[in-house]
């Protein structure tokens, strides 16, 4: 398998995961302004998560851009990160439709973090593979987001049980540290060009 067909594959899946959460927003029934009220919370936790699918997206292509080889292990690790991901549609829509409670929060704290497990097992199963000298392994270098990430995935769960404000800062607080883009990647891809 070359890495085109790769990469196709977990876009198209991301693609699906995306359309999955829009389709939890039903339609209200009534015709005035007032009537969306309810798809707030929704709405908010629909926007959180495609911010989050979206980041993996980017990464994802950089990860797969820096690919020379497939084998077994990648394959296997990106349908590991495929499989987390694909459960974000089901922690959102429960978020969105129980307004942000308690056990809600923590489900999507689990799910995130997981997630983020998943592409950390990725990327390490790419970097050996590529070598310790490759473009990706120079980008990734000692990955302080990805780890200060997961420091706030664990905060966030654990407030889950006691503030879900709390949680939900960490979580959103981690979707704004992964929208700065990350300079290093693309300094390290455009001076292999």
């Amino acid at each position: 398998m070359n890495k085109t067909r790769l990469e196709a594959f977990s876009d198209g899946v991301l693609a699906i995961i995306i359309t999955i959460m829009v389709l939890e927003i039903k339609v209200p029934e009534g015709h005035e302004f007032a009537d969306l009220k309810p798809l707030i919370p929704k709405f908010l936790s629909y926007v959180l998560s495609f911010i989050y699918v979206g980041i993996y997206w980017n990464n994802h292509h950089y990860l797969i851009h820096s690919l020379s080889k497939i084998n077994g292990k990648i394959l296997w690790a990106n349908l590991h990160l495929l499989f987390w991901l694909s459960l974000i549609p089901v922690a959102t829509g429960w978020m969105g439709e129980h307004n942000f409670a308690k056990a809600s929060m923590t489900l999507y704290g689990v799910v995130l973090l997981l997630s983020s497990v998943a592409y950390f097992i990725l990327q390490r199963i790419i970097i050996i593979s590529e070598g310790k000298n490759s473009v990706i392994a120079k980008a990734i270098g000692k990955d302080v987001k990805g780890n200060v990430s997961s420091i706030l995935y664990i905060v966030g769960i654990a407030f889950s049980f006691y503030n879900e404000w709390i949680s939900g800062a960490a979580y959103f607080t981690v979707a704004l540290l992964w929208l700065i883009p990350d300079k290093r990647i693309e300094r390290v891809f455009t001076s292999k060009n």
